[in-house]
């Protein structure tokens, strides 16, 4: 019947009936795909498509293109850049310019000692299939510095990519490497950078607080540098609402804990773009080291090592060849398109719910590395974590929701919180003090703690050795925490943060209005550390102990006063007090401990501020940068400060509180956590 044209007309009962079945099937249809999406495989795709039926793999010589039905995957070959992310019709939902220009990238901070730093986008040489099959494609794209030009990081790098039949995303790990007798080098970042296209997404979302519009790129670049190249005030913008705004992208930092999932949300049409980060085990600091997440650009970063709040002391630093390995990630590309209730909330909603099967699925079982350890060859730590304070409690107390980790073994209590190199594995103990710490690599380690009320931090006398399978059942444990005499005063809450103090409002012309009626987020503020002269414009800060409220009268930061652009000097705090007696044997003593600092010393006088030398100094500590970056702590530092007795006197006193530090910056000096004054331990 070859070239005839032939018309049938269907008779009205045929009709019915065929109407019938086809909304029998799409009824079915759309019943099937609310199964899958209520299993949390894959969200209800827009349009009701149905899934391919398995994984493919297409390669050629300069790509490689994963398709699972859902998503697009397209891949540089042998660089192993992202190229493209094809989803619910949507070509790429990736931003791309130009041919060498990607939409996702692994890239490294670093430089050679006393060489000038670089960020590097590290380039696969080698690709390998490492798995074929139509539940899953598996692909490696390697580069082995031995064989790469030497004025590329000293590493070699395997980029490994996952895709699963069903799911709406992709898997991407990475696996670094140093070989023994290798040059030494510094190392400042190592982190995934995806960026969605710029005309589609422009909805950020971070937390269940933290989801708003973002400015477009381009205000940024006509925008006012300010103090530092991120925060710019926009004096011009696309969208009116933004114009005499400062953008910055530390004003989004989440505590490393809390950022396991944020993304970006495209209106027209309506999808999100998600990264999980499912486990912390791979990200330097410890789970409360504030960590960027995303920031205008669009960007959307998965961060593993970097000096964001906490500056040079976490530069990941290699001498006398000394060897390294390690796994970051694997890390989930997440896309969703729910209908109809295609919403942000929805969007967001869906992807927590990913990212909840995510955190129970870890460690996966489905990663082909050797490398990459699953749960059957890893190992566990239980406990109870008790706290020794007799002035609280004659007897030791069970430790509710501290917070308890392995990481790397180090010579201080601090010592997790600059381990760039390691693993670390933290969980929060029950009301009862009760811990266990699963899925832990095997290796040696230290266990480190905190107690939220309680000053201090504490690491176990032993060396923790675990092995694949098994569970070390430590019993109870105690920390005995610091403390020589009964309390006097206390100024603060233990917690590792600066929150409880007082926070001012911004000045007006440095605004981001969405944080204006956030009390919680206040701190997100740019330029909150110039208030501070405006607030003591001729004299300093002056508490007095059962008068004033750390709330309303302490500020958050003990910075310095700009005198003249680029010439700040130190400002002197004043604590006064009464003692109804003083005890003539024994010591004071003054417990301190900061939430943060920039290059500081906190020198401590007693009643009189013009003695030759203080009473106490801290060293210069910190480089976390934290008070200019919107930050309500970085690293933690605690001291001890043994006070005379000689120093006190009956009646009014008073503590005085420098930051003795003159420099460049006003936004130097330190942030407060907690302070307390203990009397002698012989004192009636």
């Amino acid at each position: 019947m070859e070239g005839k044209l032939i018309w049938w007309s269907p008779s009205p009962s045929w009709l019915m009936l065929s109407t019938l079945c086809l909304l029998l099937c799409a009824a079915q249809l759309q019943t099937s795909s609310a199964t899958v999406a209520a299993a949390g495989t894959v969200p209800i795709p827009a349009g009701n498509v149905v899934p391919s039926a398995g994984v493919k793999l297409t390669s050629g010589k300069d790509e490689a293109m994963i398709d699972n039905g859902i998503i697009q995957l397209t891949l540089t070959n042998p660089g192993g850049f992202v190229r493209a992310l094809k989803y619910q019709g949507v070509e790429n939902v990736l931003e791309t310019h130009e041919p060498d220009d990607f939409g996702g990238y692994f890239d490294v901070s670093w430089d050679h000692p006393g060489g000038e730093g670089k960020t590097e986008q590290v380039v696969g040489t080698k690709f390998t299939v490492i798995t074929e099959t139509e539940d899953q494609v598996e692909l490696s794209f390697s580069s082995s510095w031995a064989a790469s030009p030497k004025d590329l990081v000293p590493l070699n790098v395997d980029k490994r990519f996952i895709v699963q039949k069903g799911v709406s995303g992709f898997y991407w790990y990475v696996i670094v490497e140093r070989l023994k007798g290798w040059p030494d080098v510094n190392m400042d970042q190592h982190r995934m950078v995806f960026r969605p296209k710029i005309t589609m997404f422009k909805y950020m979302a971070v937390s269940d607080e933290i989801q708003k519009m973002m400015p477009a790129y381009k205000d940024r670049e006509t925008g006012e540098k300010l103090a530092y190249p991120e925060a710019v005030l926009l004096t011009t913008a696309i969208e009116p609402e933004f114009k005499d705004q400062v953008d910055d992208k530390y004003q989004y930092s989440m505590e490393i804990k809390d950022h396991k999932l944020k993304g970006w949300i495209s209106d027209d049409p309506k999808i999100g773009f998600w990264v999980i980060s499912p486990s912390e085990e791979y990200i330097a600091g410890g789970p409360n080291k504030p960590e960027l997440t995303c920031h205008c650009g669009p960007i959307c970063l998965a961060m593993f090592t970097s000096v964001h709040y906490s500056g040079l002391d976490m530069v990941t630093e290699y001498r006398n060849g000394e060897p390294w390995k390690k796994v970051f990630g694997p890390v989930m590309v997440y896309l969703n398109s729910i209908v109809p209730s295609n919403d942000h909330a929805a969007l967001w909603q869906d992807a927590k719910a990913q990212m909840e099967k995510e955190v129970q699925n870890w460690p996966y079982s489905f990663v082909a590395s050797a490398d990459y350890l699953p749960a059957a060859k890893r190992g566990s730590v239980s406990g109870q974590l008790l706290v020794d304070d007799k002035v609280l409690s004659p007897t030791p107390k069970e430790a509710c929701t501290a917070y308890v980790g392995l990481a790397l073994p180090g010579t201080t209590e601090v010592a997790f919180q600059f381990d760039v190199k390691g693993y670390q594995f933290w969980t929060q103990t029950d009301p009862k003090g009760n811990f266990v710490i699963k899925n832990v690599i095997p290796g040696d380690y230290n266990l480190y703690g905190w107690v939220p009320g309680v000053v201090g931090t504490f690491k176990h006398p032993n060396l923790i050795t675990i092995q694949p399978g098994n569970e070390v059942k430590l019993g109870p444990v105690t920390y005995k925490a610091p403390r020589n005499g009964p309390t006097l005063w206390e100024i603060g809450i233990p917690d590792r943060s600066a929150a409880e103090f007082f926070v001012p409002d911004p000045d007006p012309k440095f605004v981001n209005k969405f944080f204006v009626d956030k009390p919680n987020d206040k701190y997100r503020q740019y330029g909150l550390w110039l208030r501070y002269p405006e607030l003591y414009p001729k004299s300093d800060l002056v508490f007095d102990i059962g008068v004033s409220n750390y709330s309303k009268d302490w500020f958050f930061a003990h910075v310095l006063r700009e005198v003249k652009p680029g010439d700040c000097e130190p400002t002197t705090w004043q604590i006064n007090f009464d003692l109804p007696d003083v005890c003539p044997t024994g010591n004071y003593t003054l417990q301190l401990a900061l939430a943060g600092a920039l290059e500081t010393n906190t020198f401590v006088y007693v009643n009189d501020l013009n003695a030759k030398a203080p009473a106490f100094a801290t060293e210069r500590v910190g480089k976390d940068n934290a008070i200019a970056r919107h930050g309500i702590h970085g690293i933690y530092w605690f001291f001890s400060a043994c006070l005379p007795s000689n120093l006190f006197v009956k009646g009014k006193n008073s503590i005085f509180l420098r930051a003795a530090r003159s420099g460049d910056f006003p936004f130097m000096g330190v942030m407060y956590d907690y302070i307390r004054l203990e009397a002698p331990p012989t004192q009636p």
